[in-house]
Protein backbone atom coordinates (compact mmCIF):
# COMPACT_ATOMS: atom_id res chain seq x y z
CA UNK A 1 0.00 0.00 0.00
CA UNK A 2 1.34 3.45 -0.97
CA UNK A 3 2.16 5.84 1.88
CA UNK A 4 2.02 8.85 -0.42
CA UNK A 5 -1.32 10.17 -1.70
CA UNK A 6 -1.36 11.15 -5.37
CA UNK A 7 -3.15 14.48 -5.86
CA UNK A 8 -4.71 15.83 -9.05
CA UNK A 9 -4.96 19.62 -8.96
CA UNK A 10 -7.44 20.89 -11.53
CA UNK A 11 -6.58 24.57 -11.94
CA UNK A 12 -3.10 24.45 -10.44
CA UNK A 13 -2.21 27.96 -11.66
CA UNK A 14 -5.12 29.65 -9.88
CA UNK A 15 -5.27 30.92 -6.31
CA UNK A 16 -6.48 27.66 -4.75
CA UNK A 17 -4.22 25.60 -7.00
CA UNK A 18 -1.05 27.45 -6.07
CA UNK A 19 -1.94 27.30 -2.36
CA UNK A 20 -2.60 23.56 -2.69
CA UNK A 21 0.92 23.18 -4.05
CA UNK A 22 2.17 25.18 -1.05
CA UNK A 23 0.49 22.65 1.24
CA UNK A 24 1.86 19.70 -0.72
CA UNK A 25 5.34 21.20 -0.36
CA UNK A 26 4.92 21.08 3.42
CA UNK A 27 4.15 17.36 3.33
CA UNK A 28 6.17 15.97 0.43
CA UNK A 29 6.56 12.69 2.33
CA UNK A 30 2.76 12.25 2.28
CA UNK A 31 1.42 14.12 -0.75
CA UNK A 32 2.49 14.15 -4.40
CA UNK A 33 1.08 16.43 -7.16
CA UNK A 34 0.46 13.65 -9.68
CA UNK A 35 -1.56 15.75 -12.14
CA UNK A 36 -1.54 19.52 -12.78
CA UNK A 37 -3.92 21.32 -15.15
CA UNK A 38 -4.31 24.88 -16.37
CA UNK A 39 -6.56 26.75 -18.74
CA UNK A 40 -4.40 29.44 -20.42
CA UNK A 41 -1.50 30.11 -18.07
CA UNK A 42 1.07 27.90 -19.78
CA UNK A 43 4.10 29.76 -18.38
CA UNK A 44 3.13 29.13 -14.76
CA UNK A 45 2.08 25.55 -15.56
CA UNK A 46 5.52 24.90 -17.07
CA UNK A 47 7.21 26.46 -14.03
CA UNK A 48 5.13 24.33 -11.65
CA UNK A 49 5.81 21.17 -13.64
CA UNK A 50 9.57 21.76 -13.60
CA UNK A 51 9.49 22.38 -9.85
CA UNK A 52 7.09 19.66 -8.66
CA UNK A 53 7.71 16.98 -11.31
CA UNK A 54 4.12 15.71 -11.73
CA UNK A 55 3.43 12.57 -13.74
CA UNK A 56 1.17 14.49 -16.13
CA UNK A 57 0.05 18.02 -17.07
CA UNK A 58 -2.95 19.17 -19.07
CA UNK A 59 -3.24 22.55 -20.78
CA UNK A 60 -6.89 23.16 -21.68
CA UNK A 61 -6.13 25.79 -24.33
CA UNK A 62 -4.75 23.70 -27.21
CA UNK A 63 -2.96 26.72 -28.69
CA UNK A 64 -0.42 26.42 -25.84
CA UNK A 65 0.16 22.68 -26.26
CA UNK A 66 3.33 22.85 -28.37
CA UNK A 67 4.97 25.39 -26.05
CA UNK A 68 4.25 23.27 -22.97
CA UNK A 69 5.34 20.03 -24.65
CA UNK A 70 8.63 21.53 -25.84
CA UNK A 71 9.37 23.14 -22.47
CA UNK A 72 8.89 19.80 -20.70
CA UNK A 73 10.61 17.63 -23.30
CA UNK A 74 13.00 15.16 -21.69
CA UNK A 75 11.48 15.46 -18.21
CA UNK A 76 9.34 12.34 -18.50
CA UNK A 77 6.21 14.39 -17.78
CA UNK A 78 3.28 13.49 -20.02
CA UNK A 79 1.71 16.54 -21.70
CA UNK A 80 -1.81 16.56 -23.15
CA UNK A 81 -4.19 19.32 -24.20
CA UNK A 82 -7.89 20.17 -24.35
CA UNK A 83 -10.71 20.66 -21.85
CA UNK A 84 -11.93 17.09 -22.41
CA UNK A 85 -8.48 15.80 -21.45
CA UNK A 86 -8.89 17.28 -17.97
CA UNK A 87 -12.07 15.27 -17.33
CA UNK A 88 -10.52 12.14 -18.82
CA UNK A 89 -7.33 12.42 -16.75
CA UNK A 90 -9.03 12.41 -13.34
CA UNK A 91 -10.10 8.78 -13.90
CA UNK A 92 -6.45 7.63 -13.69
CA UNK A 93 -6.38 4.74 -11.22
CA UNK A 94 -3.22 6.14 -9.59
CA UNK A 95 -4.99 9.33 -8.44
CA UNK A 96 -6.24 9.30 -4.84
CA UNK A 97 -7.64 12.83 -4.43
CA UNK A 98 -8.95 15.28 -7.01
CA UNK A 99 -8.78 18.96 -6.04
CA UNK A 100 -11.31 20.76 -8.23
CA UNK A 101 -9.98 24.31 -8.19
CA UNK A 102 -11.28 25.29 -11.63
CA UNK A 103 -13.25 28.53 -11.87
CA UNK A 104 -16.93 28.51 -12.78
CA UNK A 105 -18.91 26.09 -14.94
CA UNK A 106 -15.72 24.45 -16.23
CA UNK A 107 -15.47 22.47 -12.99
CA UNK A 108 -18.68 20.51 -13.60
CA UNK A 109 -17.57 17.90 -16.16
CA UNK A 110 -14.33 16.90 -14.35
CA UNK A 111 -16.22 16.58 -11.05
CA UNK A 112 -18.78 14.27 -12.66
CA UNK A 113 -15.95 12.18 -14.12
CA UNK A 114 -14.22 12.01 -10.73
CA UNK A 115 -17.44 10.81 -9.07
CA UNK A 116 -17.89 8.14 -11.74
CA UNK A 117 -14.30 7.03 -11.07
CA UNK A 118 -14.97 6.83 -7.33
CA UNK A 119 -12.42 9.47 -6.35
CA UNK A 120 -12.17 11.44 -3.15
CA UNK A 121 -12.88 15.03 -4.19
CA UNK A 122 -11.63 18.16 -2.43
CA UNK A 123 -14.20 20.57 -3.84
CA UNK A 124 -13.08 24.17 -4.31
CA UNK A 125 -15.41 24.83 -7.25
CA UNK A 126 -18.72 25.96 -5.78
CA UNK A 127 -20.30 26.41 -9.22
CA UNK A 128 -20.45 22.62 -9.62
CA UNK A 129 -23.14 22.42 -6.94
CA UNK A 130 -24.71 25.73 -7.93
CA UNK A 131 -25.28 24.49 -11.48
CA UNK A 132 -26.01 20.82 -10.79
CA UNK A 133 -26.50 20.31 -7.06
CA UNK A 134 -29.32 17.80 -7.32
CA UNK A 135 -27.57 15.87 -10.09
CA UNK A 136 -24.26 15.72 -8.20
CA UNK A 137 -25.78 14.69 -4.86
CA UNK A 138 -27.76 11.98 -6.60
CA UNK A 139 -24.60 10.64 -8.23
CA UNK A 140 -22.73 10.65 -4.91
CA UNK A 141 -25.38 8.40 -3.35
CA UNK A 142 -24.59 5.76 -5.97
CA UNK A 143 -20.80 6.13 -5.82
CA UNK A 144 -17.98 5.35 -3.40
CA UNK A 145 -16.73 8.85 -4.15
CA UNK A 146 -16.41 11.20 -1.18
CA UNK A 147 -16.72 14.98 -1.37
CA UNK A 148 -14.84 17.18 1.12
CA UNK A 149 -15.45 20.95 0.88
CA UNK A 150 -12.47 23.30 0.56
CA UNK A 151 -14.22 26.69 0.67
CA UNK A 152 -13.44 28.11 4.11
CA UNK A 153 -17.13 28.53 4.99
CA UNK A 154 -18.14 25.01 4.02
CA UNK A 155 -15.04 23.51 5.57
CA UNK A 156 -15.98 25.31 8.79
CA UNK A 157 -19.50 23.85 8.75
CA UNK A 158 -18.15 20.42 7.83
CA UNK A 159 -15.78 20.55 10.81
CA UNK A 160 -18.54 21.76 13.14
CA UNK A 161 -20.69 18.78 12.13
CA UNK A 162 -18.06 16.11 12.84
CA UNK A 163 -19.49 13.83 15.53
CA UNK A 164 -22.89 15.55 15.49
CA UNK A 165 -26.32 14.16 14.66
CA UNK A 166 -27.36 16.00 11.49
CA UNK A 167 -30.98 15.77 12.63
CA UNK A 168 -30.12 18.19 15.46
CA UNK A 169 -29.01 20.94 13.06
CA UNK A 170 -31.38 23.89 13.19
CA UNK A 171 -29.54 26.44 11.08
CA UNK A 172 -26.33 27.02 9.15
CA UNK A 173 -24.75 30.47 9.50
CA UNK A 174 -22.45 31.44 6.64
CA UNK A 175 -20.17 34.37 7.36
CA UNK A 176 -19.21 36.96 4.74
CA UNK A 177 -16.53 39.62 4.92
CA UNK A 178 -18.81 42.12 3.17
CA UNK A 179 -16.09 42.81 0.60
CA UNK A 180 -14.60 46.21 -0.25
CA UNK A 181 -17.97 47.97 -0.61
CA UNK A 182 -19.56 47.02 2.72
CA UNK A 183 -19.68 50.58 4.05
CA UNK A 184 -20.44 52.34 0.75
CA UNK A 185 -23.82 53.79 -0.18
CA UNK A 186 -25.68 52.67 -3.31
CA UNK A 187 -24.77 56.02 -4.92
CA UNK A 188 -21.08 55.57 -4.15
CA UNK A 189 -21.12 52.05 -5.59
CA UNK A 190 -22.25 53.40 -8.96
CA UNK A 191 -18.79 54.93 -9.34
CA UNK A 192 -16.56 52.05 -8.25
CA UNK A 193 -13.87 50.80 -10.59
CA UNK A 194 -12.47 47.41 -11.47
CA UNK A 195 -9.46 48.13 -9.26
CA UNK A 196 -11.79 48.94 -6.36
CA UNK A 197 -13.66 45.64 -6.78
CA UNK A 198 -10.44 43.64 -6.92
CA UNK A 199 -9.12 45.16 -3.70
CA UNK A 200 -10.51 42.65 -1.20
CA UNK A 201 -9.81 43.62 2.42
CA UNK A 202 -9.01 40.12 3.74
CA UNK A 203 -8.56 37.41 1.12
CA UNK A 204 -6.24 36.94 -1.86
CA UNK A 205 -8.29 35.29 -4.62
CA UNK A 206 -8.57 35.17 -8.39
CA UNK A 207 -10.24 38.06 -10.21
CA UNK A 208 -13.59 36.36 -10.86
CA UNK A 209 -14.05 35.16 -7.27
CA UNK A 210 -12.93 38.54 -5.92
CA UNK A 211 -15.54 40.38 -7.98
CA UNK A 212 -18.17 37.86 -6.86
CA UNK A 213 -17.15 38.59 -3.28
CA UNK A 214 -17.50 42.34 -3.87
CA UNK A 215 -21.03 41.85 -5.26
CA UNK A 216 -21.83 39.18 -2.60
CA UNK A 217 -22.83 36.80 -5.39
CA UNK A 218 -20.07 34.59 -4.01
CA UNK A 219 -22.01 34.28 -0.77
CA UNK A 220 -25.19 33.50 -2.69
CA UNK A 221 -23.39 30.71 -4.50
CA UNK A 222 -21.98 29.45 -1.20
CA UNK A 223 -25.52 29.35 0.19
CA UNK A 224 -26.62 27.18 -2.75
CA UNK A 225 -23.57 24.98 -2.32
CA UNK A 226 -24.34 24.57 1.40
CA UNK A 227 -27.94 23.63 0.57
CA UNK A 228 -26.67 20.58 -1.36
CA UNK A 229 -23.57 19.75 0.69
CA UNK A 230 -25.47 19.54 3.96
CA UNK A 231 -28.97 18.66 2.70
CA UNK A 232 -30.67 21.67 4.28
CA UNK A 233 -33.36 23.95 2.86
CA UNK A 234 -32.35 27.55 1.98
CA UNK A 235 -34.66 29.06 4.61
CA UNK A 236 -32.46 27.45 7.27
CA UNK A 237 -29.29 29.06 5.93
CA UNK A 238 -28.45 32.52 7.26
CA UNK A 239 -25.88 34.96 5.88
CA UNK A 240 -24.12 37.30 8.33
CA UNK A 241 -21.47 39.87 7.51
CA UNK A 242 -18.36 39.41 9.64
CA UNK A 243 -15.72 41.94 8.49
CA UNK A 244 -12.81 40.35 10.39
CA UNK A 245 -13.08 36.98 8.52
CA UNK A 246 -12.03 35.06 11.63
CA UNK A 247 -15.22 33.10 12.27
CA UNK A 248 -15.48 31.13 9.05
CA UNK A 249 -19.02 29.88 9.66
CA UNK A 250 -21.28 28.47 12.37
CA UNK A 251 -23.89 25.79 13.02
CA UNK A 252 -26.86 26.31 15.33
CA UNK A 253 -28.33 23.19 16.92
CA UNK A 254 -31.80 22.34 18.19
CA UNK A 255 -30.81 22.92 21.82
CA UNK A 256 -29.85 26.52 21.02
CA UNK A 257 -26.09 26.03 21.12
CA UNK A 258 -23.87 27.33 18.30
CA UNK A 259 -20.56 25.84 17.17
CA UNK A 260 -18.13 27.97 15.17
CA UNK A 261 -14.82 27.31 13.46
CA UNK A 262 -12.26 30.09 13.77
CA UNK A 263 -8.95 30.69 12.05
CA UNK A 264 -6.88 33.25 10.23
CA UNK A 265 -8.06 34.09 6.68
CA UNK A 266 -5.71 31.59 5.02
CA UNK A 267 -7.07 29.09 2.47
CA UNK A 268 -4.23 26.69 3.22
CA UNK A 269 -6.03 25.78 6.45
CA UNK A 270 -9.12 24.21 4.79
CA UNK A 271 -6.95 22.80 1.98
CA UNK A 272 -4.75 21.07 4.55
CA UNK A 273 -7.82 19.66 6.29
CA UNK A 274 -9.40 18.37 3.08
CA UNK A 275 -6.25 16.65 1.81
CA UNK A 276 -5.78 14.55 4.93
CA UNK A 277 -9.32 14.23 6.30
CA UNK A 278 -10.28 12.79 8.77
CA UNK A 279 -6.84 13.31 10.34
CA UNK A 280 -5.35 16.77 10.87
CA UNK A 281 -1.87 17.53 9.63
CA UNK A 282 0.52 19.25 12.00
CA UNK A 283 1.54 22.66 10.72
CA UNK A 284 3.83 25.52 11.64
CA UNK A 285 1.38 28.03 10.14
CA UNK A 286 0.72 31.28 11.98
CA UNK A 287 -1.70 30.80 14.87
CA UNK A 288 -4.80 32.80 15.68
CA UNK A 289 -4.36 34.65 18.98
CA UNK A 290 -7.57 35.77 20.66
CA UNK A 291 -6.10 38.96 22.12
CA UNK A 292 -5.20 40.15 18.61
CA UNK A 293 -8.85 39.80 17.58
CA UNK A 294 -10.60 40.80 20.79
CA UNK A 295 -13.45 42.46 18.86
CA UNK A 296 -15.46 40.32 16.42
CA UNK A 297 -18.53 41.93 14.87
CA UNK A 298 -21.52 40.62 12.94
CA UNK A 299 -24.24 42.37 10.94
CA UNK A 300 -26.97 41.59 8.45
CA UNK A 301 -26.19 41.96 4.73
CA UNK A 302 -27.79 44.87 2.86
CA UNK A 303 -29.89 43.23 0.14
CA UNK A 304 -30.56 46.60 -1.53
CA UNK A 305 -26.85 47.22 -2.07
CA UNK A 306 -26.17 43.60 -2.99
CA UNK A 307 -29.18 42.40 -5.04
CA UNK A 308 -27.29 39.42 -6.49
CA UNK A 309 -27.37 37.79 -3.05
CA UNK A 310 -31.16 37.95 -3.09
CA UNK A 311 -31.23 36.56 -6.63
CA UNK A 312 -29.30 33.51 -5.43
CA UNK A 313 -31.97 32.79 -2.79
CA UNK A 314 -34.68 33.27 -5.43
CA UNK A 315 -32.88 30.91 -7.79
CA UNK A 316 -32.49 28.02 -5.37
CA UNK A 317 -36.10 28.38 -4.20
CA UNK A 318 -37.24 28.25 -7.83
CA UNK A 319 -35.07 25.17 -8.36
CA UNK A 320 -34.71 23.27 -11.61
CA UNK A 321 -32.28 24.87 -14.03
CA UNK A 322 -32.62 28.39 -12.59
CA UNK A 323 -29.39 28.26 -10.51
CA UNK A 324 -27.57 27.09 -13.66
CA UNK A 325 -28.97 30.08 -15.55
CA UNK A 326 -27.96 32.41 -12.71
CA UNK A 327 -24.39 31.13 -12.77
CA UNK A 328 -24.10 31.42 -16.56
CA UNK A 329 -25.41 34.98 -16.58
CA UNK A 330 -23.14 35.98 -13.71
CA UNK A 331 -20.01 34.54 -15.35
CA UNK A 332 -20.65 36.59 -18.49
CA UNK A 333 -21.52 39.73 -16.50
CA UNK A 334 -18.36 39.49 -14.39
CA UNK A 335 -16.22 38.99 -17.50
CA UNK A 336 -17.86 42.06 -19.07
CA UNK A 337 -17.16 44.12 -15.94
CA UNK A 338 -13.53 42.98 -15.87
CA UNK A 339 -13.29 43.97 -19.56
CA UNK A 340 -14.69 47.45 -18.79
CA UNK A 341 -17.82 46.82 -20.88
CA UNK A 342 -20.29 47.39 -18.04
CA UNK A 343 -20.23 49.06 -14.63
CA UNK A 344 -20.25 47.18 -11.33
CA UNK A 345 -23.85 48.20 -10.65
CA UNK A 346 -24.90 46.99 -14.12
CA UNK A 347 -24.10 43.37 -13.26
CA UNK A 348 -27.27 42.62 -11.25
CA UNK A 349 -29.39 44.36 -13.89
CA UNK A 350 -27.92 42.25 -16.68
CA UNK A 351 -28.07 39.03 -14.66
CA UNK A 352 -31.67 39.64 -13.63
CA UNK A 353 -32.81 40.24 -17.20
CA UNK A 354 -30.96 37.17 -18.50
CA UNK A 355 -32.36 34.84 -15.84
CA UNK A 356 -35.87 36.17 -16.52
CA UNK A 357 -35.51 34.85 -20.09
CA UNK A 358 -34.53 31.35 -18.98
CA UNK A 359 -36.66 28.45 -20.25
CA UNK A 360 -37.52 26.68 -17.00
CA UNK A 361 -36.78 22.96 -16.65
CA UNK A 362 -38.00 21.49 -13.36
CA UNK A 363 -35.84 18.34 -13.33
CA UNK A 364 -32.89 19.07 -15.61
CA UNK A 365 -30.66 16.32 -16.97
CA UNK A 366 -26.98 16.93 -17.62
CA UNK A 367 -27.84 17.71 -21.26
CA UNK A 368 -30.47 20.21 -20.08
CA UNK A 369 -27.87 21.97 -17.95
CA UNK A 370 -25.44 22.13 -20.86
CA UNK A 371 -28.18 23.68 -23.02
CA UNK A 372 -29.20 26.15 -20.30
CA UNK A 373 -25.62 27.26 -19.77
CA UNK A 374 -25.14 27.82 -23.50
CA UNK A 375 -28.45 29.65 -24.02
CA UNK A 376 -28.11 31.99 -21.05
CA UNK A 377 -24.54 32.90 -21.95
CA UNK A 378 -25.71 33.91 -25.42
CA UNK A 379 -28.65 35.86 -23.97
CA UNK A 380 -26.41 37.68 -21.50
CA UNK A 381 -23.91 38.58 -24.20
CA UNK A 382 -26.70 39.99 -26.34
CA UNK A 383 -27.97 42.10 -23.44
CA UNK A 384 -24.48 43.50 -22.85
CA UNK A 385 -24.04 44.37 -26.52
Amino acid sequence: MRNIKNIAILGSTGSIGTQTLDVISEYSDRLYPYLLTANHNSELLISQALKYKPRKVVIADVSHFVAVREALAGTGIEVVAGADAIAESVADTEIDIVVTALVGYSGLAPTIRAINAGKKIALANKETLVVAGELITGMLKDSVSELIPVDSEHSAIFQCLVGEDVESVEKLILTASGGPFRTMSVAEMSKVTKADALNHPNWKMGAKVTVDSASMMNKGFEMIEARWLFNIVPDRIEIVVHPQSIVHSMVEFSDGSIKAQLGLPDMRLPIRYALNYPERLQSKAERLTVDRYSSLTFEKPDMQKFPLLGMAFDAIRAGGNVPCALNAANEIAVAAFLSDKIRFVDMPVVVGKAVARNSFVANPSYDDLIATNKDIREITLSLIK
